[in-house]
């Protein structure tokens, strides 16, 4: 289960631009790793840009920001292109990295039953623990939550 104060599982997914990104390379940086169900859809594409929109202030906290949701690589650069999002979207196609990260879950809309991502967000401190857990996170209030967080 993953928790506050605990260490952040280690997850090796690809970027939309096709390099690999590990969590344990990351150390020494704050991490603000957030999951979210599809590129190019309302939800998902406002809180991309809300992020977008706050980046300098995210960079002056010198956060690594990843954006992981099961669509591919060339899906992910498409939605970067057209956005102009200036962080690491990764692919978690097989969602290993949801399932470790226990956002992959049952979902129920219009009747239907089905598996997919619950929006949620992970701030993990520079030595790989995670320090601020956010579960079903508001896309249009996202960004400064996590501002909040990586401020505390």
């Amino acid at each position: 289960m993953v928790e506050e104060g605990k260490p952040a599982p280690e997850f090796e997914l690809q970027s939309g631009t096709g390099e690999t990104v590990k969590l344990s390379d990351l150390r020494g940086k704050p991490v603000v790793l957030y999951f979210y169900p599809k590129d190019n859809t309302s939800g998902c594409t406002t809180q991309a840009c809300a992020i977008r929109d706050a980046w300098g202030d995210f960079q002056a906290t010198g956060a690594v920001v990843l954006g992981v949701s099961p669509d591919s690589v060339s899906s992910h650069e498409g939605f970067k292109a057209d956005y102009s999002l200036p962080f690491t979207l990764l692919a978690d196609p097989d969602h290993t990295a949801a399932e470790a990260y226990g956002v992959w879950a049952e979902k129920s809309r219009y009747g239907r039953t089905y598996m997919g991502i619950v929006r949620s967000t992970f701030v993990i401190d520079a030595d790989g623990v995670i320090t601020k857990i956010m579960r079903n996170v508001k896309p249009e209030t996202h960004a400064d939550k996590v501002l909040a967080a990586l401020a505390a």
